[in-house]
């Protein structure tokens, strides 16, 4: 299964905005905060695999 790794640009409200970091994309991936860890801020770099998303230490 494919691993991909992303950082929270914005939050708004019930959503999160997410950046492709482990490849070069400008795209933009929309993110409802309930599937997101809860400790999530702008900034914080996410790995998901296995079809949930982990805060990268």
């Amino acid at each position: 299964m494919n691993t991909f790794q992303y950082q929270v640009v914005s939050i708004e409200g019930d959503y999160a905005n997410l950046k492709r970091i482990d490849e070069e994309s400008d795209d933009l991936k929309l993110v409802a905060r309930a599937l997101l860890p809860p400790e999530i801020m702008e900034g914080t770099k996410l790995l998901y695999e296995m079809l949930e998303y982990k805060i990268l230490g």
